[in-house]
């Protein structure tokens, strides 16, 4: 999943929860700045500013990685 679908997601849950960005913000304590900016598909979030708002919504963000055969 790339990080516009991972986005996508996060304001989609977020708004069928009626949690406004400034409501989130104060929640997660993460800058309304910071979660409008990765709304409108701007920035470049760390994953622990991800997993923070995905929590708080309920959600989980799992990272898989493929390591090469050797």
């Amino acid at each position: 999943m790339h990080l516009t679908e991972i986005t996508k997601a996060l304001v989609e849950k977020r708004k069928i929860l009626g949690i406004t960005q400034e409501r989130l913000a104060l929640i997660t304590g993460i800058s309304a700045r910071t979660i409008k900016e990765l709304e409108r598909g701007k920035g470049n979030p760390s994953f622990d500013t991800l997993f923070k708002i995905a929590d708080t919504l309920g959600m989980e963000i799992r990272v898989e990685t493929k390591l090469p055969n050797h």
